[in-house]
């Protein structure tokens, strides 16, 4: 994605000038400089974009990437970026919770992977650390349910540009900020870290890698360590948060919970 912008390189850019690609994800992209093409406006191309993709011709996701900069080689992403799904076709595990009276607190664009659908309050970020400090505020809440977060940039920032310093650099950083996260965790308090998919800062291409992803669970409640081995789907995290609330799964989705063995 950060390719294709760079490449539009020295070219000029006039008013309403927009760079639409996609990928292997199901994802259509619309890029756009924030100076040029107004925010809202870059928004309503994209919902104009959402309400075509649809049916046949159905995507996941209409991606509104907005960016800086004057010249290629200086583009730079901005925070504005804005994620519009397409309905989940048919109830999720967030749907099962918040029916039952759980919370879903949603940090980052988690609101917008699911189209707010089954959250019942949520918060956008303007990247990892102001992401983290909204999960450590909400640790301090006193609330019986799922707190959902998304950190970007390690994916869009240093996975897909390349970056292994920068990467490395917000590792350190995750790593202080998880050991403050820890020390506020309860009893009763189950924690989960693992990513949708790989992105190596330091492989060729600006595409996904490494797909096989950590799955790593915490509770001051554990007496010790097991390793689960691997999984062959997602869902095994889906259950087993949805088992941790004693909240069944929706009809016709997979999954086995790991609770016990955790």
């Amino acid at each position: 994605g950060t390719e294709v912008i760079q490449d539009y390189g020295d070219a000029h850019m006039k008013t309403g000038d927009l760079i639409v690609y996609t990928s292997a994800d199901s994802v259509f992209q619309i890029a756009a400089h924030e100076e040029i093409v107004p925010l809202e406006q870059l928004y309503e191309y994209c919902r104009t974009a959402r309400e075509i993709l649809q049916g046949e011709h159905g995507v996941g996701r209409v991606i509104a990437r907005p960016f800086t900069g004057s010249r290629g080689g200086e583009f730079k992403r901005t925070a504005h970026r804005h994620d519009f799904s397409i309905l989940p076709p048919s109830a999720t595990m967030l749907d099962q919770l918040s029916e039952n009276g759980k919370a879903v607190i949603a940090v980052g664009k988690i609101h917008d992977i699911f189209a707010g659908k089954g959250i019942t309050e949520s918060v956008y970020t303007s990247g990892n650390a102001e992401g983290i400090e909204r999960t450590l505020e909400y640790l301090d809440r006193d609330f019986e349910g799922l707190c959902f977060v998304n950190l970007v940039d390690f994916d869009a920032l240093w996975g897909h540009c390349r970056n292994p310093e920068g990467y490395a650099r917000e590792v350190e950083m995750f790593d202080v900020k998880l050991g403050e996260a820890l020390a506020d965790l309860r009893e009763d308090d189950l924690l989960m870290i693992t990513a949708d998919h790989g992105n190596d800062p330091t492989y060729s291409g600006t595409d996904h890698t490494r797909e096989q992803v950590p799955f790593i669970a915490y509770s001051p409640s554990m007496e010790g360590g097991k390793d689960l081995g691997g999984a062959d789907t997602f869902a095994v995290i889906g259950a087993t948060v949805a088992d941790n609330f004693g909240v069944k799964m929706p009809e016709g989705t997979i999954g086995t919970s790991v609770l016990d063995e955790l």
